[in-house]
């Protein structure tokens, strides 16, 4: 996954990346991202009564209205970009619950089916575009592969938390605990064990945040007798939607100072 040149010249944004760089806030906004997709996610298909299919009928269509939103900005827009990041949480959740449970896949065959094309996404990524990308990204390929992994990747995430939460027996809190710990696992990787390329820390940590997002969201809501707190899915999809928005602001706000700072 070393980034490599491609032979063909690509096209290119106008106006730069069409990605944020990654920092500690990225990731911060990142995991209430992955919460607030999970939360809303089952505001909709259960608080709401719409089922599964139904509520991913409608998230497909709000993930492609944000995509078009995003692929056709000429650089990046943080708000443009959030969205889409929330349309694949809350596409994932609904998704994913639908093959478990509607369907009857179950969580083991479908997080080997999704992890399998995560895998697939990448390759085939690198085969047409020559690298995987994670940052710096102006060409419409490398964009487009880049939100088909998040996607498929955030889908898995959910079915892999559900599968710990429940099949394992380790519960919406143990969950949390686990995925938090292989976090911080591939954190601490990613600063001392520098043979591996960074965009295999970037992705593997991706892939992560959703399932421990997952198990968060759902320590949340889920009743008391199911190992939750009991809290209300749509209030609590807007009070983490609202911090969302404050630390898109708080990342905006400072990166505007950088930039006139470094002027003449």
């Amino acid at each position: 996954m070393i980034q490599t040149m491609h032979p063909i010249e690509p096209r290119r944004a106008s106006g730069g990346s069409k990605v944020p760089h990654v920092t500690l806030a990225f990731w911060v906004i990142k995991l209430l991202a992955t919460t607030v997709g999970e939360t809303g996610g089952d505001a909709l298909s259960m608080s709401l009564g719409l089922g599964y299919a139904v509520a991913s009928l409608i998230y497909v269509a709000f993930f492609a209205v944000t995509l078009t939103v995003q692929v056709a900005s000429p650089r990046h827009r943080p708000l443009a970009y959030w969205a889409v990041v929330i349309a694949t949480t809350t596409v994932g959740t609904t998704l994913s619950d639908y093959l478990d449970r509607t369907v009857g896949l179950g969580y083991v065959k479908s997080s080997i089916v999704l992890f399998f094309a995560v895998i697939v996404v990448l390759l085939v990524w690198r085969r047409v575009c020559g690298r995987v990308l994670f940052e710096g990204i102006t060409d419409r390929r490398d964009e487009i592969f880049y939100w088909v992994t998040i996607l498929v990747s955030n889908t898995l995430g959910t079915a892999l938390g559900d599968f710990v939460a429940d099949d394992a027996g380790l519960g919406f809190a143990g969950g949390t605990l686990l995925f938090g710990g292989l976090l911080a696992l591939v954190a601490a990787g990613s600063v001392r064990v520098k043979t591996i390329p960074t965009a295999a820390y970037f992705w593997a940590a991706y892939v992560l945040s959703r399932p421990f997002g997952a198990t968060l969201g759902d320590l949340l809501t889920k009743p008391h007798d199911e190992g939750g707190l009991a809290l209300s899915r749509i209030a609590a999809s807007l009070v983490i939607l609202a911090a969302m928005l404050l630390g898109i602001l708080a990342v905006a706000l400072r990166e505007r100072r950088t930039v006139q700072k470094a002027r003449p």
